[in-house]
């Protein structure tokens, strides 16, 4: 249900929606158990005419063990939710993967802002940082299939960096800078979200991640450099072809 309401789109995606499965499953059986128990107890030891309503003050030996074995049961279920969820948190967040040569395939800044997301992509050089990189408000531009390492920044107040599609979600706090990572495995345009109230204009503080095949991202790099970059690499492959 969740793949079909949101959509999974990056490569840590499924474990994150396992996790939640895990405990939806596991907390929810508890959950109808309990009840179900609790009102069978009270509809079937009721006072009816002539009987009285039982009593018990839960030190009777025989009845100690239907506590004590779900309580077991229990902290065994918590144990696989722990483990299952550590995983996950150690891939997603403790872990920043890189490539056979020890480095990502790309990197980007991500600045939140009241109320305004600004991203700043590498240029045709494919270098961060760099006199061609193409900053744009509200609009992140990204490759399918490629490994990114995004640096996220505030300059006024807590932010929140949310990628629904990705199940990314990560705080963006005035003074640092946070990096973190995500590969995208499918193409679109989706949603990116504020989650943390930043003031009055945090309901309209949304952007959009438009994910693109390598030949319409080169197309869209290409079209968006800086125009004094594209003249330098033109004035430059002309004095190569002369």
């Amino acid at each position: 249900m969740i793949e079909y309401l949101i959509p999974s789109a990056s490569t840590y995606a499924g474990g994150i929606d396992f996790t939640i499965w895990l405990v939806a499953v596991l907390v929810g059986f508890w959950t109808v158990v309990t009840a179900g128990m609790f009102f069978w107890l009270m509809w079937r030891y009721r006072a009816r005419d002539g009987v009285k309503a039982e009593y018990v003050t839960g030190d009777e030996k025989h009845l100690k063990r239907w506590v004590t074995w779900p309580h077991l049961l229990i902290l065994v279920c918590d144990i696989a939710i722990i483990v299952v969820a550590v995983n996950v948190w150690i891939e997603v967040k403790q872990t920043l993967p890189v490539r056979a040569d020890g480095e990502p395939d790309a990197e980007i800044h991500v600045i939140g802002q009241q109320w305004a997301w600004t991203f700043v992509h590498p240029g045709p050089d494919g270098e961060l940082d760099t006199e061609d990189d193409i900053r744009m408000v509200d609009e992140l531009h990204i490759e399918v299939d490629t490994l990114y390492h995004f640096h996220l920044a505030a300059t006024d107040v807590l932010h929140s960096f949310s990628v629904p599609v990705f199940r990314l979600k990560q705080d963006a706090v005035p003074g640092r800078v946070i990096s973190g990572w995500f590969e995208a495995t499918r193409t679109g345009v989706y949603d990116i979200q504020c989650a943390e109230m930043c003031g009055i204009g945090h309901g309209i503080m949304g952007a959009r991640i438009h994910i693109e095949t390598p030949e319409q991202h080169a197309a869209w790099v290409s079209e968006h450099a800086p125009p004094a970059v594209l003249a330098a690499n033109t004035a430059r492959g002309r004095l190569v072809a002369e």
